[in-house]
């Protein structure tokens, strides 16, 4: 067991409380919707703006720059910095709107996740800041007016970075101990010539007294005072902390400022604040030298050092500061509680030792999770996906029964907030760290990034990825109606249901078969089973195992948008019907395996038998209202209108994903539940009529049928081998990246369909959207997406598991070359992870044509984990650091090595 293990499993028993600090701390707190207060309910971006950030207090959350917090975000550290041609301090990420954004909203800076341990106990984080004007108003002008057919204007191509004219930001964290935080900051210029970089090290609180509200534990105001060169904190519910910063020469020492984390009631009339000095007090002293606008008496709920240095070009300088308990063995037993004592040992020879012994903790931890057969380039790879789904942890606070009503002294809820978005959510309350997509495009939970997000979590804090799962499950999380929230913007739309899967994946992370979390799996199976029951009363509307869902996280995949209503009639989804085969499929393995110590779930493993079995056949039948069609060898969303069920012939994921529903049982198993094997004899016995177009609990051995495993799925055998053909297509699905989203047929010959007096077309689009539906945000009609690619690798390796090595396709389609399912699954996972390696070009495919990643030695091992992925080119798209879903290519790396015996590995 390693160091870092040891201390996860201190957390895990409450003995230590090694995960209270963390990379909690928001990258966008500003255009969200629980800031949003505006009459509309809809201008979010516009309500709370960027410009507004440095100088309004939030009601729900913080931002800074590469910073971390308590676990209840509380105390918050961050990195500002200054260029001094800059019109504003750099305390927080910019980037443009969703109505600025040619392919909606898109962060415009260059901010790398380069290491974190699970419990944080060590973190590196890198942030390039321009040495010219930082080109806000350009990056708006020039995105808002280009085009959807054009890319994103990017802050790269704004000549920001021309000849190196840049500082290398580097934050690293290190805890010696639960409540005592190393920071060391190292500032590199890597242009030409010298330059001068301002730098302000944040210590604030999160403003939570203001608004005299009742949620948050906490009613009179916290406070910061300067003591013998030591700031003292104290807040009600958090120890006394001590924060101190070295004092090299090279900064031309520190001077340290004050203000309060409040609104600028001058720049904003009507909003509460209760003190003089602001947020913005740093800024107006730095930027625009007004030597009155911080607190002279060196108090308050916000503090920096302040110092500036001229850099040589090449020239680095570093700077340490340390945030400690009082409480922490390190003042009491080190320093005798003296601060000026503190100050003097806090920088010592322990400082460095302390940064030095947590790096190498960091090293061994992943030295056992990160196969030494892979490349230096896949490890490093690797590496940074895990840094990036680790800190992109955030804590989550939103009071849905508060932000409907208003605060006693906040902003006043419009009237008509009651009736309109998330109103019949009032049970909701987050006040929890949550792991993220992307906390600066998608700085709340999406709940089906989340069960993807802890598929490779799970291997690296399994307790962390239960306690998430387990989570979404809670009373004043799920819906009393038994919906799971999906998103900030929309709590009741419907995502995917994959968290029944999620489960299934992060229980068998749990441990060796036979000592995994029984207790997890029952708590999840048991609510899991109102939230089903809840798809199938609301999402079958002719009752007959066909299901509707919406838009079901696929954005523009489809005809229509299908978040909203039609006209008339309505739409049977293919996908929407194979996901709740899925669900099915999962609750099924999951009651098998509770049925082991209680034979009470031998009846729900009966229940979701047969109800997978009905799906199966609804979706199959060939009376004309399936969703097969035999001229095709395909599956199609259908069109049911005026008693008509007419089939949209878009050749897209939605018809590949019944591919993912099988399900594989093992004889020995079936043999243990003699209720179950009773009522699955019967239905072999007396449906064999379904054989004919699903694969339904077929033998592996027929002269053994005692042994071995049955599989249940929703295609036959023959349907299997077509859609594998069109799948593995290079001129359908199959790009040199994975599994397209929509076949590349398209590209030439686009699906038209005429309906309500208006013409809809869905055609290939192997980048970004060119439909502003859903904002222009992102686009399923075309690009690479991890998520779906991942299922369908999983069930590849199921039905290899099945089949064996005799059963053999081409790959691609037409070449010739035949391959087991297993060496399909596996090409598929080579050419997913070719997107991040570097190439024969020496270029990694995720940063398209930019040659600087490629031709400098400082950001050539710099990695992004993008949202979704050009088809064609491999370049990344969307949200840049959706490191949740996308860091499933770990997981792809590790099932391509030979892995170490005493990892739990099952890629069923």
């Amino acid at each position: 067991m390693t160091a870092e293990d040891k201390r996860l499993l201190a957390s895990r028993k409450r003995e230590e409380n090694w995960q209270r600090w963390g990379p909690y701390l928001s990258e966008r707190q500003w255009g969200t919707v629980r800031e949003d207060y505006s009459e509309g309910g809809d201008a979010t971006w516009s309500y709370f703006p960027h410009d507004h950030a440095r100088s309004r207090a939030y009601r729900w959350g913080e931002d800074g720059l590469l910073g971390i917090s308590d676990r209840q975000c509380r105390l918050c550290f961050s990195v500002a910095v200054w260029n001094g041609r800059d019109p504003i301090l750099k305390e927080r990420l910019f980037g443009v709107t969703g109505p600025e954004g040619n392919h909606g909203e898109d962060v415009k800076e260059c901010y790398y996740y380069l290491d974190s341990t699970p419990t944080h106990s060590y973190m590196k984080g890198l942030y390039k800041y321009p040495q010219s004007r930082y080109p806000y108003e350009d990056l708006v002008d020039v995105n808002k007016h280009r085009p959807l057919s054009e890319l994103e204007y990017e802050l790269s191509d704004t000549g920001a970075f021309d000849e190196s004219r840049y500082f290398d930001v580097q934050a690293e964290y290190a805890k010696p101990s639960p409540n005592d935080i190393l920071i060391r900051l190292t500032i590199t210029n890597r242009g030409p010539v010298a330059a001068v970089v301002h730098l302000l090290p944040q210590l604030f609180y999160r403003n939570t007294w203001t608004w005299e509200c009742t949620d948050e534990g906490c009613t009179m105001p916290p406070t910061m005072q300067l003591v013998d060169g030591v700031v003292k904190t104290h807040h009600e519910t958090l120890d006394e902390f001590w924060y101190a910063c070295d004092q090299p020469e090279a900064m031309g020492g520190w001077q340290w400022l004050f203000t309060d984390n409040e609104t600028n009631q001058q720049l904003h009339p009507g909003l509460p604040s209760e003190s003089e000095f602001s947020k913005d007090a740093f800024h107006r002293y730095v930027v625009e030298g007004e030597v009155k606008a911080v607190n002279p008496k060196q108090k308050g709920t916000k503090c920096a050092p302040y110092g500036f240095q001229k850099l040589e070009a090449g020239q680095s300088t570093v700077v340490r500061l340390r945030l400690t308990s009082k409480a922490d063995s390190f003042i009491t037993e080190t320093c005798n509680s003296d601060t000026k004592h503190f100050h003097d040992q806090a920088f010592g020879e322990s400082f460095d030792q302390g940064f030095q012994s947590r790096l190498d903790d960091a090293n061994e931890f992943y030295a056992q999770r990160i196969p030494d057969s892979l490349s230096s380039d896949r490890r490093s790879i690797m590496r940074q996906a895990y840094a990036g789904l680790l800190w992109t942890k955030q804590f989550y606070h939103y009071s849905v029964n508060s932000w409907l009503d208003g605060d006693p002294n906040g902003v006043p809820a419009p009237e008509a907030r009651k009736s309109g978005r998330n109103a019949d959510w009032r049970h909701l309350f987050n006040r929890d760290v949550i792991s993220m997509p992307d906390k600066w495009e998608y700085p709340w939970y999406a709940a089906w990034d989340l069960a993807f997000h802890m598929v490779p979590m799970a291997h690296l804090d399994n307790e962390f990825a239960k306690q998430q799962m387990i989570l979404f499950l809670r009373e004043w999380y799920m819906h009393p109606s038994g919906q799971i929230p999906a998103y900030e913007w929309n709590l009741g739309d419907v995502n995917p249901p994959v968290h029944a899967w999620g489960v299934w994946q992060v229980y068998k992370a749990s441990g060796p078969a036979g000592q995994r979390d029984r207790v997890f799996l029952a708590k999840a199976f048991q609510k899991l089973l109102i939230n089903f029951t809840w798809w199938v009363n609301r999402k079958d509307p002719r009752g007959r195992n066909i299901f509707s869902g919406g838009f079901l996280g696929l954005d523009n995949i489809g005809v229509f948008d299908r978040s909203k209503p039609l006209p008339q009639g309505h739409l049977e989804q293919a996908d929407g019907t194979a996901w709740m085969a899925f669900y099915c499929g999962g609750m099924l393995r999951m009651a098998m395996e509770l049925a082991e110590d209680n034979e009470a779930y031998g009846d729900m493993a009966s229940k979701f038998f047969e109800h997978y079995v009905a799906i199966a056949e609804a979706m199959n039948s060939m009376d004309g209202t399936g969703l097969w069609d035999e001229e095709d060898g395909f599956y199609y969303d259908h069109l049911f209108v005026d008693g008509k069920s007419i089939p949209m012939r878009v050749r897209s994921l939605v018809g590949l994903l019944p591919l993912m529903t099988g399900v594989l049982l093992d004889e020995e198993e079936i043999n243990k539940l003699p209720g179950f094997k009773r009522r699955m004899k019967w239905f072999l016995d007396n449906r064999d009529d379904l054989s004919k177009h699903m694969t339904y609990m077929e033998c592996q051995d027929d002269d053994d049928p005692k042994k071995g495993l049955r599989l249940l799925a929703i295609p036959s055998e023959d349907r299997f081998r077509r859609l594998l053909a069109v799948m593995l297509d290079e001129d359908e699905f199959l790009s040199p990246y994975g599994i397209r989203s929509l076949s590349a047929a398209h590209r030439d010959e686009p699906y038209v369909f005429e309906f309500g007096g208006q013409k809809n077309e869905v055609h290939y689009v192997p980048g970004e959207s060119e439909t502003r539906m859903f904002g222009g945000n992102s686009n399923w009609r075309g690009p690479i997406w991890f998520p779906t690619n991942f299922l369908l690798i999983q069930s590849l390796k199921r039905y290899h598991a099945y089949y064996g090595d005799s059963f053999r396709v081409e790959c691609p389609t037409g070449s010739g070359n035949r391959m087991t399912l297993m060496e399909v699954a596996q090409e598929l996972e080579r050419r997913l992870i070719a997107l991040f390696e570097i190439n024969k070009d020496g270029q990694r495919p995720i940063h398209g044509e930019d040659k600087t990643y490629a031709e400098d030695p400082n950001w050539d091992e710099l990695v992004l984990f993008y949202e979704y992925f050009h088809a064609d080119s491999g370049r990344g798209l969307g949200a840049s650091h959706q490191t949740g879903w996308t860091a499933l290519v770990a997981s792809m790396l590790r099932s391509q090595a030979k892995l170490p015996k005493h990892l739990p590995i099952d890629n069923s």
